[in-house]
């Protein structure tokens, strides 16, 4: 299997062709907005953090910020800073332009203001995308590809239908040679043995134990148990009752693969395979963790309906809910509901779903794109706001 994409210089293949303008920190996103509203070929990265935050936590933003630039759908960078923020703009610019890509960088508060920092910041988007206009799509093997997966206002469809045919292609992508991540850690807490079982090794086994441990820490650090959380509302109007019946279902996604490791947010895979990254569930903080570690496409499953995308990566929705997709037909790519009504088996939707990914990952756009809805995301912190 094959697929059409943007081969980099560093051997990665992008399946856009993107100028990411990365604002250093939340106060910049302003003129990140007016700079990619402006332009074309141009998708703003925006965030909410990058000062006043603990060491670990800014170490943490520009580690995600650089891989987020490094990520093979962009095809350049232009970073924004504010002149004062925490982040290391320096360190941020440099690692992404150890990949061979062009950067370039705008200092608001050395260049003379907002105003000036948008019409130079404009000036050297276009300067971007026209050195990357040229870039012609390729053949490559499906073993090029590392594929995010997410679930989201899920109900009881989703275990039965769209996380099942997520969990299809998961398999069928790492039987190719390519590589899949899932993450959403509070997502499978009560199921965490059965992941456990499909661990490559006992290393990896405990440290799926040790990352569900963690996030039930953080809960009950602020004196509540998580499933004062999860399921969530909307969850529990879809039909699910526990967050152990939650995760059963969540976690069928994966596939039924090995599972080569753990990482963690800011970490990208080493090796082709499955792997889990630690992330909590919401989407804006999983979907950049994926393009984090590298993903130039994500798979989405949803039972009430979940319509945004990210923006970098098309983000392909999955419905495991006939009655949604009929509703939402303008934010749903595909009707995984044909399972639950009869009209396909899980493999020859499964098939349908691979083929469509296939071509996404070639150019066509995902329905969240065509609407421009892309633009929500942000980066998991840890620490407080000091």
């Amino acid at each position: 299997m094959r697929f059409r994409g943007y081969v980099r210089s560093d051997g990665t293949v992008g399946s856009r062709n993107y100028v990411a303008v990365i604002p250093s920190v939340v106060c910049v996103n302003e003129v990140v907005e007016a700079i990619s509203s402006r332009t074309t070929m141009t998708r703003g990265i925006y965030h909410h953090q990058g000062c006043c935050q603990l060491p670990p936590d800014l170490a943490r933003v520009t580690d995600s910020l650089i891989k987020l630039g490094q990520n093979p759908n962009a095809g350049a960078a232009l970073v924004v800073s504010l002149g004062c923020e925490g982040v290391d703009t320096d360190r941020l610019v440099a690692e992404i332009a150890a990949t061979g890509k062009p950067v370039e960088r705008v200092n608001v508060q050395e260049i003379g203001g907002t105003a000036r920092a948008i019409q130079a910041g404009m000036d050297l988007a276009q300067k971007l995308a026209v050195k990357i206009s040229g870039q012609q799509r390729q053949d490559v093997d499906l073993a090029s590809a590392i594929i995010g997966i997410k679930c989201g206002a899920s109900d009881a469809t989703s275990g039965l239908a769209s996380n099942v045919v997520i969990g299809y292609l998961a398999d069928r992508i790492v039987e190719a040679g390519g590589t899949v991540i899932f993450g959403e850690t509070t997502e499978f807490i009560g199921a965490e043995h059965i992941l456990a079982r499909r661990a490559k090794t006992p290393e990896v086994a405990a440290r799926i134990y040790e990352i569900v441990g963690r996030m039930e820490d953080r809960a009950k650090s602020m004196g509540v148990d998580m499933r004062s959380g999860q399921p969530t509302p909307g969850n529990i109007k879809g039909g699910l009752t526990t967050i152990e019946e939650k995760s059963l279902g969540a976690i069928v996604k994966s596939g039924t693969k090995p599972i080569e490791g753990v990482l963690e947010y800011t970490e990208a895979p080493s090796s082709p395979g499955l792997w889990i990254k630690d992330t909590p569930g919401r989407e804006i903080e999983v979907l950049t963790a994926m393009s984090i570690a590298g993903a130039q496409a994500m798979l989405f499953s949803t039972g009430r309906g979940a319509p945004q995308g990210f923006p970098i990566a098309p983000v392909l929705k999955i419905c495991g809910n006939p009655i949604t997709y009929e509703n939402m037909s303008g934010d749903m790519d595909v009707n995984a509901g044909l399972i639950i009504t009869g009209e396909r088996s899980i493999e020859e939707l499964g098939e349908e779903t691979l083929a469509h990914l296939i071509r996404v990952m070639s150019g066509e756009v995902t329905k969240c794109e065509e609407i421009r809805y892309t633009t929500s995301m942000d980066i998991y912190t840890l620490g407080p706001v000091i």
